[in-house]
């Protein structure tokens, strides 16, 4: 008997942890390019070294977009995105953003960063992004 009661606690214990898990940060972009869309999704790191090490997603070939979430514990303080044109030797920074905390309350697909358009120097093709900063369960 004392065995189940060490069981039925254990289970108790394990639900009410997983009822009360903590939402974490989750930002959501949306990236058009030639009529095509990506979703990249990014979540928080604690490592500022992410800014450096982490890819940038390629974009068909001719953009490439990277989103980083800053913070410590469960704590976004900084969100940073970059947007780089593909040419034919390395990439090339066409724009970077930085949003600091407290974050706007942002509704809608766009609501962080509203709808933005970039374009390539070269012959001016366009790319689209816009990220919303949304939770997601851990």
């Amino acid at each position: 008997m004392n065995l189940l009661k060490k069981h039925c606690a254990a289970l108790l214990a394990a639900t009410l942890l997983g009822s009360t898990a903590s939402a974490q940060p989750l930002l959501r972009c949306e990236i058009t390019y030639g009529g095509s869309t990506q979703i990249l999704e990014s979540h928080l790191t604690t490592n500022a070294d992410a800014v450096y090490v982490a890819e940038a997603e390629k974009i068909a070939g001719r953009f490439r977009f990277k989103a980083i979430l800053l913070g410590s514990g469960d704590r976004l303080e900084t969100i940073k995105l970059y947007a780089y044109y593909e040419n034919n030797r390395q990439p090339v920074l066409l724009q970077e953003v930085k949003y600091q905390a407290p974050f706007p309350n942002s509704t809608g697909a766009y609501g962080l960063t509203g709808l933005n358009y970039l374009y390539s120097p070269p012959l001016g093709r366009e790319l689209q992004y816009g990220c919303a900063l949304l939770e997601a369960q851990s």
